[in-house]
């Protein structure tokens, strides 16, 4: 199987999933639609030519910064429509990107709880990432898995306690 399919494949198998998780960000299913759309060209240039190790999860990565930073921008649009002064409101508005701090201080969280979901059996990751990156429901879970609804939960489950205590976490 090609890369392209194989990459197309997963988009396509997740692609509802997706959907629902931006829309849930951004609070709109046309946006989120068009979001998971820029998502798919992001993911479809970053992984050609060579296989990505955790591309479902990258790909769901893509989709939540896009999300994130819609929701933003879409903030600061709304305080400089409806406030009177335009150009004060422009220079007031605070800048949507991190601070170098901010970015030091959570840059190794997010490295370890990658690394924890890469130790993860691939079910336990893959119903992790459904439920908590793509709003999946406990059932929705068991049927892609083909599993029970109670080993959906406990995968889950397992999977979030994996990655507690893999950040110290109690």
């Amino acid at each position: 199987m090609s890369q392209d399919t194989t990459t197309l494949g997963l988009f396509m198998m997740h692609r509802h999933a997706l959907v629902n998780y931006a829309s849930n960000i951004v609070g709109s299913r046309a946006q989120a639609e068009e979001l998971v759309q820029e998502a798919w060209l992001r993911f479809d240039k970053a992984s050609r030519g060579r296989l990505l190790e955790d591309a479902t999860g990258y790909l769901y990565r893509i989709v939540r910064n896009l999300a994130l930073d819609g929701r933003r921008r879409m903030a600061r649009e709304s305080q400089l429509i409806t406030d009177e002064n335009f150009e004060e409101a422009a220079v007031t508005c605070p800048d949507a990107n991190p601070s170098a701090e901010t970015v030091a201080l959570y840059e190794d969280e997010y490295a370890r709880v990658m690394e924890a979901l890469a130790e993860l059996p691939e079910r336990t990751r893959i119903a992790f990432e459904m439920h908590r990156f793509g709003d999946a429901k406990l059932r929705e879970i068991a049927a892609v898995l083909d599993i029970s609804l109670p080993l959906a939960h406990r995968l889950v489950a397992d999977a979030v306690q994996h990655c507690k205590e893999r950040l110290g976490w109690p």
